[in-house]
């Protein structure tokens, strides 16, 4: 009789938005067998995960492409799971309507200013003024007028309109204009210290999980 194999912990981290909470149900809910890997689960906002990349807090991560350029040394980039807008991406609403040019004269509300889409409204235009907001706090902050406009990722970007928000900008499709491409906005990342076997089975199971 064969020894079994120990137990290894990998915590993996995620946003509670629905496209991960899709992505990781599989996990999550234990319908996968894993064999001697226990996955922890901890969710966390995106510009969370992003300073904890920085600081390779956990094993497998969810993050902005922003990030990655600042953790590759820790984490190597998982083939499955990644977020890229085709013609489609974050997009800036307002309470007022709002041309793109007008948003010199307001502040903005963002997710966080490690996320990609913060780096493409920069692209877009270095010069506006924001303030980092939690990104399920965005519509409210808009609404109550705290801030003139909102950077909108995850879900809020289906149902602005329905809540009497004006679109004034999709930096989706700015950008596709500007480059003829897809917008990169997020992947799934692991860390490099786990060994390539560990590594090549985790991703295996995220993938079965998807």
């Amino acid at each position: 009789m064969q020894p079994s194999k120990a137990v290894r912990k990998i915590s993996v981290a995620h946003s509670p938005d629905s496209d991960d909470a899709f992505m990781f149900y599989g996990l999550a809910t234990n319908k996968l067998d894993t064999g001697a890997i226990n996955f922890t689960h901890v969710l966390k906002d995106i510009q969370t995960l992003n300073e904890e990349a920085m600081r390779g807090t956990y094993d497998v991560t969810a993050v902005s492409f922003h990030v990655y350029a600042y953790i590759a040394d820790k984490y190597a980039l998982l083939p499955h799971g990644a977020s890229i807008g085709d013609k489609y991406g974050p997009i800036v609403v307002s309470g007022e309507p709002l041309k793109p040019e007008d948003l010199s004269s307001v502040t903005i509300a963002v997710p966080g200013t490690l996320t990609s889409a913060f780096l493409a409204l920069k692209i877009y235009n270095p010069d506006l003024k924001y303030e980092v907001v939690p990104f399920d706090k965005i519509i409210d902050a808009v609404e109550n007028g705290k801030c003139g406009a909102g950077l909108l990722i995850h879900e809020g970007q289906l149902f602005y309109e329905r809540i009497g928000l004006h679109k004034v900008l999709d930096l989706g499709e700015w950008w596709h204009e500007e480059t003829g491409l897809p917008l990169p906005m997020g992947g799934n990342v692991i860390k490099r210290d786990l060994g390539l076997e560990t590594m090549r089975e985790v991703s295996r199971l995220l993938r079965e999980s998807i």
